[in-house]
């Protein structure tokens, strides 16, 4: 080898060993990262029933957990109050509005950021709560009772009162550390998102106060899983509830008269029931996907009839219908009408609700929020998924104003309890849920 070549040899040589110091540098990070998640992991599992009662961020979500913000006719007043003390207790403005009218507040935390002239992040969580039946319960639903194991017993304590006072955990913490966010971060709070929305996120969205915002990216809610992996959401499927108004022949039960609304109604239903087998033979044959990759038909409601021995002139069938979103919303449409003109015609389609499609959030590099959000879980070392949402969420409003948002909920190993009897989180599940987004948060707001 000739001298010179010798010389870039040994310049590419030390090249070399400074790209695997580096390298090795960054693993060491990453691992130190992880293990320092798994030691935290360790620490909160060790704690016992005395320690999680004294833990003053469990205290926290116990008491917003008693605040029985559940429907119907829900009142609001005491959460708003236990929000504002929330918010001055970490040196926070807050703002509460009213979209829609004053019996449906919506909460709004400011964390100014070093740069509030870019697009802001929001942190939104929904505080109602779905009703109860208490003699089902085996602890008081709004008792937020703490057992032995360490598990939290309350409506909320999964769908989502959990997600909105982790939020308020993980600040504490990154404020307590010195650190500001690049962006401004907002705590929003908002009502009505269990019975659809309407009185709280989907007018908020187009409020001026929304706009002056600015928002570039929103963390909403997702689902609790019961593996050891975490489900992001950043799609949901289009829902329709759907009425049949189905007229037919009336007359007398004792005849076999022609185009009766029963007749109509038994091929409506058949040519659904036939749509939605083949839904279930997808999640059957196709392991890779989960429920909100297809699409959902349910008939929910029939109504109809006078007397046993009249044929009705008018029976009415209401279908719960979720869309996926690689489905063309227009020809799904287009195919449901002509069943009805197949059926015999006389049949009218009224929507309960008709929610438009919504383009789903890139997971891709073109999203600088969500390359952010997914190099902080890689750091963390959580196992993710990436789905669709099965039901419905205010992320959708979110979305159709063009804003992208992910649901995450840092809910692992846990029974999916959300609306159900006995609905609970672990303490040690909820604490490393603040952990989680204390990475997150910053990761996204940095961006």
């Amino acid at each position: 080898m000739q001298k010179h070549e010798k010389r870039r040899f040994g310049q590419r040589h030390r090249w070399d060993m400074l790209a695997d110091l580096i390298a090795l540098l960054y693993a060491m990070h990453w691992h130190r990262g992880i293990v320092a998640l798994v030691e935290k992991q360790r620490n909160l599992i060790t704690m016992s029933k005395t320690e999680w009662e004294s833990n003053e961020e469990i205290k926290i979500f116990r008491e917003y957990l008693r605040i029985p913000t559940v429907h119907p006719n829900v009142d609001y007043t005491a959460c708003v109050e236990f929000l504002k003390r929330q918010a001055a207790r970490l040196g926070l403005p807050v703002d509460v509005i009213y979209p829609v009218n004053e019996a449906n507040p919506v909460v709004v935390m400011k964390w100014l950021g070093k740069q509030p002239e870019l697009p802001s992040i929001i942190l939104n969580s929904h505080t109602d709560v779905v009703p109860v039946f208490p003699d089902k319960w085996t602890h008081g639903p709004f008792s937020a009772d703490l057992d032995d194991e360490g598990r939290i017993f309350a409506r909320g304590s999964q769908d989502m009162k959990c997600v909105g006072t982790q939020y308020l955990g993980a600040v504490r913490a990154l404020k307590a550390s010195g650190f500001q966010p690049k962006r401004t971060v907002y705590l929003t709070y908002v009502p009505d998102e269990e019975v659809g929305g309407h009185l709280g996120m989907r007018q908020l969205v187009n409020s001026d106060y929304f706009k002056k915002l600015n928002v570039g990216f929103s963390f909403d809610e997702g689902i609790s899983s019961e593996d050891e992996t975490y489900a992001v959401y950043y799609a949901e499927r289009t829902l329709w509830h759907l009425k049949f108004k189905i007229s037919g022949t009336a007359g007398h039960g004792s005849l076999l008269l022609p185009n009766t609304a029963g007749q109509k109604l038994n091929y409506i239903v058949n040519k659904l029931m036939e749509f939605r087998e083949s839904q279930v033979k997808r999640l059957k044959d196709e392991p890779n996907i989960d429920i909100g990759d297809v699409t959902t038909v349910n008939l929910t409601q029939l109504a109809g009839g006078v007397q046993s021995n009249v044929v009705p002139p008018l029976l009415e069938a209401v279908f719960d219908i979720r869309i996926a979103v690689t489905v063309d919303i227009a020809e799904f449409e287009k195919q449901i009408r002509d069943w009805c003109e197949e059926a015999g015609g006389g049949i009218e389609l009224e929507f309960e609700m008709k929610c438009p499609f919504v383009q789903p959030t890139k997971i891709d590099e073109s999203n600088l929020y969500w390359v952010a959000f997914k190099k902080a879980l890689d750091e963390l070392g959580l196992k993710t998924r990436y789905r669709v949402f099965p039901g419905a969420t205010d992320s959708r409003y979110i979305r159709h104003v063009g804003i992208p948002a992910l649901g995450f909920s840092p809910i692992n190993k846990t029974p999916l309890l959300l609306h159900d009897h006995d609905e609970f989180l672990r303490a040690d599940t909820y604490l490393n849920g603040i952990e989680v987004y204390k990475k997150l948060i910053p990761a996204v707001a940095n961006a």
